[in-house]
Protein backbone atom coordinates (compact mmCIF):
# COMPACT_ATOMS: atom_id res chain seq x y z
CA UNK A 1 0.00 0.00 0.00
CA UNK A 2 1.65 3.41 -1.25
CA UNK A 3 1.58 6.26 1.63
CA UNK A 4 0.52 9.57 -0.40
CA UNK A 5 1.36 12.89 1.85
CA UNK A 6 -0.29 15.34 0.44
CA UNK A 7 -1.94 14.23 -2.79
CA UNK A 8 -2.31 15.32 -6.79
CA UNK A 9 0.32 16.86 -9.88
CA UNK A 10 2.11 19.72 -9.64
CA UNK A 11 0.87 21.87 -12.51
CA UNK A 12 -2.34 19.71 -12.37
CA UNK A 13 -3.83 18.23 -15.45
CA UNK A 14 -1.26 17.94 -18.81
CA UNK A 15 -2.63 20.29 -21.25
CA UNK A 16 -4.07 19.55 -24.64
CA UNK A 17 -2.24 21.09 -27.30
CA UNK A 18 -4.46 23.78 -28.44
CA UNK A 19 -4.21 25.52 -25.02
CA UNK A 20 -0.94 24.57 -24.25
CA UNK A 21 0.51 28.04 -24.37
CA UNK A 22 -1.83 29.02 -21.40
CA UNK A 23 -0.92 26.62 -19.02
CA UNK A 24 1.66 29.15 -17.12
CA UNK A 25 2.54 27.82 -13.45
CA UNK A 26 2.20 31.10 -11.34
CA UNK A 27 2.41 29.52 -8.05
CA UNK A 28 3.20 32.24 -5.54
CA UNK A 29 5.22 30.15 -3.14
CA UNK A 30 7.11 28.72 -6.22
CA UNK A 31 7.45 32.48 -7.60
CA UNK A 32 8.91 33.76 -4.34
CA UNK A 33 10.99 30.74 -4.12
CA UNK A 34 12.39 31.76 -7.16
CA UNK A 35 12.83 35.26 -6.38
CA UNK A 36 14.54 34.46 -3.23
CA UNK A 37 16.90 32.24 -5.30
CA UNK A 38 17.55 34.79 -7.65
CA UNK A 39 18.35 37.12 -5.28
CA UNK A 40 21.35 34.82 -3.68
CA UNK A 41 23.00 33.82 -7.00
CA UNK A 42 21.10 35.76 -9.59
CA UNK A 43 23.41 38.63 -10.02
CA UNK A 44 26.24 36.75 -11.69
CA UNK A 45 25.95 35.79 -15.76
CA UNK A 46 25.62 32.50 -14.77
CA UNK A 47 23.35 32.41 -12.29
CA UNK A 48 21.06 34.69 -14.21
CA UNK A 49 21.04 31.64 -17.21
CA UNK A 50 20.57 29.15 -14.40
CA UNK A 51 17.48 31.03 -12.97
CA UNK A 52 16.19 31.23 -16.56
CA UNK A 53 16.51 27.94 -16.64
CA UNK A 54 14.93 27.03 -13.84
CA UNK A 55 11.60 29.28 -15.05
CA UNK A 56 11.39 27.15 -18.21
CA UNK A 57 10.85 24.34 -16.27
CA UNK A 58 8.82 25.33 -13.50
CA UNK A 59 6.91 28.59 -14.49
CA UNK A 60 6.84 27.88 -18.38
CA UNK A 61 3.86 25.65 -19.66
CA UNK A 62 6.44 22.83 -19.53
CA UNK A 63 5.61 22.10 -16.29
CA UNK A 64 2.14 20.96 -17.22
CA UNK A 65 3.21 19.19 -20.44
CA UNK A 66 5.48 17.20 -18.07
CA UNK A 67 2.80 16.32 -15.96
CA UNK A 68 1.45 14.17 -18.94
CA UNK A 69 4.61 13.92 -21.38
CA UNK A 70 7.47 11.47 -20.60
CA UNK A 71 9.72 12.98 -23.15
CA UNK A 72 8.70 16.68 -21.43
CA UNK A 73 9.61 15.06 -17.93
CA UNK A 74 12.34 14.26 -19.86
CA UNK A 75 13.36 18.04 -20.81
CA UNK A 76 12.63 19.09 -17.43
CA UNK A 77 15.09 16.96 -15.33
CA UNK A 78 17.66 18.05 -18.57
CA UNK A 79 17.31 21.78 -17.76
CA UNK A 80 17.93 20.58 -13.96
CA UNK A 81 20.66 18.27 -14.11
CA UNK A 82 22.87 19.74 -17.17
CA UNK A 83 21.96 23.12 -17.31
CA UNK A 84 20.79 24.77 -14.18
CA UNK A 85 22.86 22.48 -12.14
CA UNK A 86 26.53 23.17 -13.54
CA UNK A 87 25.88 26.78 -14.16
CA UNK A 88 24.91 26.99 -10.54
CA UNK A 89 28.24 25.57 -9.70
CA UNK A 90 30.69 27.58 -11.52
CA UNK A 91 29.55 30.34 -9.30
CA UNK A 92 30.14 27.56 -5.98
CA UNK A 93 33.29 28.48 -3.92
CA UNK A 94 36.09 25.54 -4.66
CA UNK A 95 36.72 23.26 -1.94
CA UNK A 96 38.21 20.47 -3.21
CA UNK A 97 35.41 18.31 -3.49
CA UNK A 98 34.96 14.18 -3.91
CA UNK A 99 33.81 13.73 -7.39
CA UNK A 100 33.63 9.82 -6.72
CA UNK A 101 31.00 9.87 -3.92
CA UNK A 102 29.35 12.90 -5.74
CA UNK A 103 28.82 10.97 -9.15
CA UNK A 104 27.79 7.49 -7.53
CA UNK A 105 25.20 10.02 -5.56
CA UNK A 106 23.85 11.87 -8.47
CA UNK A 107 23.67 9.31 -10.72
CA UNK A 108 21.92 6.99 -7.94
CA UNK A 109 19.41 10.03 -7.02
CA UNK A 110 18.74 10.25 -11.01
CA UNK A 111 18.19 6.40 -11.63
CA UNK A 112 16.04 6.04 -8.44
CA UNK A 113 13.58 8.71 -9.91
CA UNK A 114 13.18 6.56 -12.85
CA UNK A 115 12.21 3.61 -11.25
CA UNK A 116 8.60 3.13 -12.74
CA UNK A 117 7.35 2.93 -8.84
CA UNK A 118 9.11 6.35 -7.68
CA UNK A 119 8.62 8.21 -10.97
CA UNK A 120 4.93 7.36 -10.70
CA UNK A 121 4.68 8.18 -6.84
CA UNK A 122 6.24 11.55 -7.56
CA UNK A 123 3.79 12.57 -10.53
CA UNK A 124 0.84 11.95 -7.80
CA UNK A 125 2.00 13.23 -4.46
CA UNK A 126 2.95 16.98 -4.74
CA UNK A 127 5.63 16.41 -1.70
CA UNK A 128 7.27 13.49 -3.38
CA UNK A 129 7.82 15.64 -5.99
CA UNK A 130 9.22 18.37 -4.45
CA UNK A 131 11.61 16.14 -2.86
CA UNK A 132 12.23 14.61 -6.60
CA UNK A 133 13.35 17.92 -7.86
CA UNK A 134 15.24 18.91 -4.49
CA UNK A 135 17.11 16.01 -4.86
CA UNK A 136 17.88 16.07 -8.41
CA UNK A 137 19.02 19.79 -8.88
CA UNK A 138 21.41 19.75 -5.37
CA UNK A 139 22.56 16.37 -6.11
CA UNK A 140 23.97 17.22 -9.59
CA UNK A 141 24.89 21.04 -8.28
CA UNK A 142 27.40 18.78 -5.33
CA UNK A 143 29.12 16.59 -8.83
CA UNK A 144 29.43 19.71 -10.97
CA UNK A 145 30.84 21.96 -8.12
CA UNK A 146 33.36 18.50 -7.33
CA UNK A 147 34.05 18.19 -11.17
CA UNK A 148 35.30 22.37 -11.64
CA UNK A 149 36.79 21.90 -8.80
CA UNK A 150 39.52 19.14 -9.23
CA UNK A 151 42.79 20.24 -9.88
CA UNK A 152 43.95 18.71 -13.20
CA UNK A 153 41.66 19.29 -16.48
CA UNK A 154 42.33 15.01 -17.06
CA UNK A 155 40.67 14.78 -13.94
CA UNK A 156 37.68 16.87 -14.94
CA UNK A 157 37.22 15.71 -17.90
CA UNK A 158 37.18 11.69 -16.68
CA UNK A 159 34.70 12.90 -14.58
CA UNK A 160 32.43 15.16 -16.86
CA UNK A 161 32.84 11.48 -19.68
CA UNK A 162 31.40 9.27 -16.26
CA UNK A 163 28.74 11.59 -16.45
CA UNK A 164 27.85 11.71 -19.99
CA UNK A 165 27.87 7.97 -19.88
CA UNK A 166 25.49 6.76 -17.35
CA UNK A 167 23.15 9.62 -19.10
CA UNK A 168 23.55 8.24 -22.35
CA UNK A 169 22.67 4.68 -21.00
CA UNK A 170 19.82 5.14 -18.85
CA UNK A 171 18.58 7.25 -22.05
CA UNK A 172 19.24 3.85 -24.32
CA UNK A 173 17.64 1.89 -21.25
CA UNK A 174 14.50 3.81 -21.58
CA UNK A 175 14.32 3.93 -25.68
CA UNK A 176 14.72 0.71 -26.03
CA UNK A 177 12.37 -0.87 -23.43
CA UNK A 178 9.56 -3.11 -25.11
CA UNK A 179 6.88 -1.42 -22.95
CA UNK A 180 5.88 2.11 -21.34
CA UNK A 181 7.24 1.73 -17.86
CA UNK A 182 5.56 5.00 -16.51
CA UNK A 183 1.26 4.85 -15.61
CA UNK A 184 1.37 8.29 -15.27
CA UNK A 185 1.84 8.91 -18.99
CA UNK A 186 -0.55 6.34 -20.46
CA UNK A 187 -3.56 8.56 -21.39
CA UNK A 188 -1.96 12.36 -22.05
CA UNK A 189 0.53 11.01 -25.21
CA UNK A 190 -2.41 10.09 -26.89
CA UNK A 191 -3.66 13.35 -27.10
CA UNK A 192 -0.74 15.02 -28.65
CA UNK A 193 -0.49 12.18 -31.61
CA UNK A 194 1.81 10.07 -29.86
CA UNK A 195 1.40 6.33 -28.09
CA UNK A 196 2.78 6.28 -24.66
CA UNK A 197 5.81 4.00 -26.38
CA UNK A 198 6.73 6.21 -28.63
CA UNK A 199 6.72 9.36 -26.05
CA UNK A 200 8.97 7.29 -23.49
CA UNK A 201 11.41 6.31 -27.00
CA UNK A 202 11.17 10.17 -28.03
CA UNK A 203 12.53 11.46 -23.85
CA UNK A 204 14.68 8.55 -24.31
CA UNK A 205 16.59 9.41 -27.03
CA UNK A 206 16.49 12.96 -25.68
CA UNK A 207 18.32 11.67 -22.62
CA UNK A 208 20.58 9.95 -24.92
CA UNK A 209 21.52 12.40 -27.48
CA UNK A 210 20.77 15.99 -26.45
CA UNK A 211 21.49 15.39 -23.10
CA UNK A 212 24.55 14.40 -23.31
CA UNK A 213 25.77 18.05 -24.85
CA UNK A 214 26.29 19.80 -21.49
CA UNK A 215 28.63 17.10 -20.47
CA UNK A 216 30.44 17.24 -23.82
CA UNK A 217 31.37 20.68 -23.76
CA UNK A 218 32.32 20.50 -20.15
CA UNK A 219 34.96 18.02 -21.66
CA UNK A 220 35.83 20.34 -24.55
CA UNK A 221 36.23 23.72 -22.01
CA UNK A 222 38.27 21.17 -19.54
CA UNK A 223 40.53 19.59 -22.76
CA UNK A 224 41.11 23.68 -23.47
CA UNK A 225 41.78 24.35 -19.99
CA UNK A 226 44.70 21.92 -20.40
CA UNK A 227 45.84 22.95 -23.64
CA UNK A 228 46.12 26.95 -22.44
CA UNK A 229 48.11 25.70 -19.35
CA UNK A 230 50.58 23.26 -21.29
CA UNK A 231 51.58 26.45 -23.21
CA UNK A 232 51.60 28.42 -20.73
CA UNK A 233 54.11 25.64 -19.02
Amino acid sequence: MTVTILPGTYCGVAPLPASVWSAWNLDPVLLTGLMLMWLMVGRRPMGSLAMLALVVAFVSPLCAMAAGLFSARVVHHVLLVAVAAPLLAVGMPRRGGQPGLHFALSTAILWLWHLPQAYDLALSDIAVYWIMQISLLGSAVLFWSAVLSQRTSAQAMLWSLAGLIQMGMLGAILTFAPAPLYAAHAMAPLAWGLTPLADQQLGGLIMWVPAMVPYAAMIALQARRGWQMAERA
